[in-house]
């Protein structure tokens, strides 16, 4: 932090008690809230922030493990506000582990660390019976690229078709990393849902956000993915009712559900995702879907979200409520 008038940088820890006419503060990831406030709260005339994102430069180096390599300001300043350095009591810290080993944030990230073991040698026996070499499957993108296929599945596309249809369409004499270019194809070709028309099937996604994995996996395996689904729908259903007990006021975009029992049930399907994806990335704005998503991930499933905000708003009880528009609408080509 730098004080103007003083002419010298200061850490925000000695700067409680100092004014200045105009304080520039450094913030990055590592920051706390309360530094953060106090930092922001030494100028008289001005207090300018200057965000690091800390991205690196990929002509010298590849990102670290643990790497955010698509933060941004925002993504910066919003982990800072959630940082909170203040101890906090036992009650607090109890309630605070339970709402993050529970949040569907943490389950869905277990949902998918056990879908890629579950399904890692089903891709590896697809990409070698394409005559790719282990070189793609060592690669550091192999994981991206079995994401994108599992995506690719949930959405009804056919991926032993599809996969080998893609290797023939054009070979990788040059490329420096097959599975990379792999999975740049698969996300393109697969960037709609498959089929048209009437013939079009709802993609297999769990609370409208997360990419089913299917297939051939042991018993075990699937029994750790049907218990984490399990537990997503209970906690997206639980956010949801809280949500209504509370009066949030994020849940006038959803309307009032229907009275009709069948039409109760769609309105609530599509209610949910929206509460899914608020929990998901931890949004607590007013608007249902909060600020602009900025991740590609992110962007993926706001559109899903997006969607059910719209579908559960035509099928509640009081059709005609305003719509749930925040800054920048998400536009994003890809919907799953």
């Amino acid at each position: 932090m730098c004080l103007q008038n003083l002419g010298y940088a200061v850490t925000s820890y000695r700067a409680q008690g100092i004014t200045t006419d105009t304080a520039h503060v450094l913030v990055d990831a590592a920051m706390t809230r309360e530094n953060l406030y106090v930092a922001l709260t030494r100028g008289r005339e001005s207090n300018m922030a200057y965000v690091a994102v800390d991205k690196f430069d990929a002509a010298h180096e590849g990102p670290h493990p643990g790497d955010h390599t698509e933060a941004t300001g925002r993504s910066v300043l919003f982990g800072v506000l959630q940082h909170v350095g203040a101890e906090l009591s036992a009650h607090e810290t109890i309630t605070a582990e339970q709402d993050t080993w529970g949040s569907i944030a943490q389950l869905a990230a277990e949902y998918e660390t056990i879908a890629a073991a579950a399904q890692h040698d089903r891709w590896v026996a697809l990409v070698r019976a394409c005559g790719l070499s282990d070189d793609a499957i060592a690669s550091d993108a192999f994981g991206a690229l079995a994401v994108e296929l599992r995506r690719a599945e949930a959405n009804h596309h056919d991926i032993e078709t599809l996969l080998p249809r893609l290797v023939r369409a054009r070979w990788f004499v040059d490329a420096d990393d097959i599975a990379t270019v792999l999975h740049h194809r698969v996300a393109t070709a697969t960037a709609r849902p498959a089929g048209s028309g009437r013939a079009r099937k709802a993609p297999r996604l769990i609370v409208g956000l997360i990419p089913e994995a299917a297939g051939t996996m042991t018993a075990d395996m699937r029994r750790a993915l049907t218990e984490r689904r399990g537990l997503i729908e209970a906690r997206a259903d639980a956010i949801l009712d809280q949500a209504f007990n509370d009066s949030e006021s994020w849940t006038t975009a959803l309307g009032t559900p229907p009275k009709d029992e069948r039409a109760a049930a769609t309105w609530r399907h599509h209610a949910r995702t929206v509460a899914a994806y608020r929990d998901h990335y931890n949004i607590t704005a007013t608007t249902a879907l909060g600020a602009p998503a900025e991740s590609t991930a992110q962007k993926i499933d706001a559109a899903h979200a997006r969607t059910a905000l719209d579908r559960a708003r035509k099928s509640s009880h009081d059709r005609e409520i305003p719509p749930d528009r925040p800054a920048g609408r998400e536009t994003v080509g890809r919907v799953l």
